[in-house]
């Protein structure tokens, strides 16, 4: 199920939306669900309370408000929502892309351009749902796409996912188990008992030591580099990576 929002002050403009993707919805046998919003302070509300998007058209130009300015509040709680810009000018089209917009849809919007919008956003969300993991962690369910997911550590029994952007989620569980759901994907490695490691962020390995991407550095045990250089090798030449020798 995609979860659809649109927000915007102006009634016409979310009248035509919602007729829009009544019709879109019905024409490619698409399950989805949607909610409009006059004000971006019910919108902000509903995402503090919880509520997750997958797909949100969202007004840059509002009475008192301005749509960049409200993105930026919403990618606090939720970073996986694309957001679609809605305009009648290209005038904030570069500030709209430093809060990780989706695209900058300007005004009137016609059937052609939406249709073909809709099938891109949700090929894309769908795409990112084939590659993700949900999970229950201290701030509630989450989804994590796995290309953000930089490692994971195990302390106890507390599992710590350490994200691309820094942040870093909290759940309890078993590393052995995380190992089995996640290592059938081609770029995790376990290279210690304690570490699972995306192999996208790898920036050095050493003898003693994996380097990655946020400066994380990964304790290799001892007797396991030639190995451990040998999986980061197969997988950069299978990934069709540049080697310079």
């Amino acid at each position: 199920m995609i979860k659809v929002a649109f927000c915007d002050d102006d009634l016409t403009i979310l009248e035509e939306l919602s007729v829009l993707i009544d019709r879109y919805r019905v024409e490619r046998n698409q399950e989805m669900e949607y909610t409009a919003f006059q004000s971006p302070l019910e919108l902000l509300a509903e995402i503090e309370k919880g509520m997750r998007l997958d797909v949100l058209f969202l007004d840059v130009v509002m009475p008192g408000e301005n749509g960049i300015e409200v993105a930026k509040e919403i990618r606090q709680y939720d970073t996986n929502v694309k957001i679609i810009f809605l305009t009648s000018s290209a005038e904030f089209a570069v500030q709209s892309y430093t809060v990780g917009a989706y695209f900058y849809q300007l005004k009137p919007i016609w059937e052609e351009s939406f249709y073909r919008l809709m099938d891109s956003v949700i090929g894309e969300c769908e795409k990112e749902r084939q590659f993700s993991l949900i999970m229950r962690c201290k701030t509630g369910i989450t989804r994590i796409e796995l290309n953000k997911l930089e490692y994971c550590e195990v302390i106890g029994r507390t599992l710590l996912f350490h994200l691309d952007n820094g942040n870093v989620l909290e759940r309890v569980g078993s590393m052995d188990e995380l190992c089995s759901q996640l290592t059938q994907f081609e770029h995790f490695m376990r290279p210690h008992r304690s570490y699972l490691i995306n192999m996208e962020y790898i920036q050095n390995i050493s003898s003693k030591m994996i380097t990655l991407a946020s400066l994380a550095q990964i304790p290799i045990p001892h007797g396991k580099y030639s190995e451990i250089k040998d999986l980061y090798l197969e997988y950069a030449f299978n990934r069709k990576q540049v080697f310079l020798s």
